[in-house]
């Protein structure tokens, strides 16, 4: 990466929105990784246009992040661009029953504007801790709901720097997947469709499911949410636990004990740690029950 693509990179942003260098523990809900070389914070889609269209041109390599909910960075960082669409680009509108938000929004906002303003549909969302954008590129879910209940369109940008509108049924939404990442689109914003409900109905389903997740979650110890996508036919806490591996440690990452779904970050483990103990809990479930466990845990850099 040289101090030209640096230098062109400044044409774009204003220096305070690009780091150099930038550890991505601070980024991630691991709370672990080393630095990305690059991290930028785009504040409009004309400026996420420019930068992707830089590294492009350059051949510098770029990924995209939200909250870092859904990610393990190795401890040796990234040799590329961060980008980040997070806090600069998350705006929440209102129009009728419907909710337009940019891809930076939590979805956690995005539920309490819709509790707001009497709006339900949205509560299985209210606890997943990550970004629109990120929830539409994996068809998000929890507790019965899914994106796809509630999604009538995204805007999204191309790999060409193109912007384009994709109506629902074109977005092939599935269980963690769809159009856009299958193509590596960009989120832009999305449009929800909720239906008119009573805001007292809508706040204690929200506290239900908040008041679930503190029992049944470990969400006092960092980590990425579910580490394993749910094989078909069975549950992947419920095949771990089986499996004698409630406690499981290597380093400072530990299998919960409280929810064997989940690999947490239980005392100042490195990513090399996340990374083998999900290596060791899928060799013993393969070897235990035969299934193969994949994880939902992305992974950004050299492991």
């Amino acid at each position: 990466m040289d101090k030209n693509f640096y230098s062109r990179l400044k044409e774009i942003l204003p220096a305070d929105q690009i780091k150099e260098e930038e550890p991505m523990r601070l980024h991630t809900t691991f709370r672990v990784g080393g630095p990305a070389r690059l991290f930028v914070t785009p504040k409009t889609a004309e400026e996420l246009q420019g930068i992707i269209a830089c590294c492009r041109e350059a051949q510098v390599p770029y990924y995209i992040i939200g909250n870092g909910s859904n990610l393990l960075v190795s401890d040796q960082g990234y040799e590329g661009v961060v980008i980040q669409i997070f806090k600069e680009m998350n705006e929440i509108r209102i129009e009728g029953e419907e909710i337009v938000a940019q891809a930076g929004a939590l979805l956690s906002t995005v539920a309490a504007r819709a509790a707001e303003a009497s709006l339900t549909g949205f509560e299985f969302a209210a606890g997943i801790p990550g970004t629109l954008g990120g929830a539409c590129v994996m068809n998000a879910g929890a507790y019965g709901g899914e994106m796809k209940d509630v999604l009538t369109e995204v805007q999204a940008l191309t790999r060409e720097g193109e912007v384009l509108t994709i109506p629902k049924d074109e977005l092939k939404l599935g269980y963690r997947t769809s159009v856009i990442a299958k193509k590596g689109y960009i989120v832009l914003e999305a449009k929800l469709r909720l239906e008119k409900g009573q805001e007292t109905d809508i706040r204690a389903r929200m506290e239900d499911l908040k008041n679930r997740r503190v029992t049944k979650q470990p969400l006092e110890y960092p980590s990425a949410g579910s580490t394993f996508k749910r094989p078909e036919g069975y549950f992947a806490g419920k095949l771990i636990q089986d499996a004698g591996l409630g406690g499981f440690q290597v380093g400072g990452a530990q299998v919960s004990e409280k929810h064997c779904g989940f690999v947490i970050n239980k005392d100042q483990a490195t990513a090399a740690d996340i990374a083998e103990l999900i290596r060791q809990v899928q060799a013993k479930v393969k070897e235990d029950s035969g299934v193969d466990l994949e994880p939902e845990v992305k992974r950004l850099g050299e492991f």
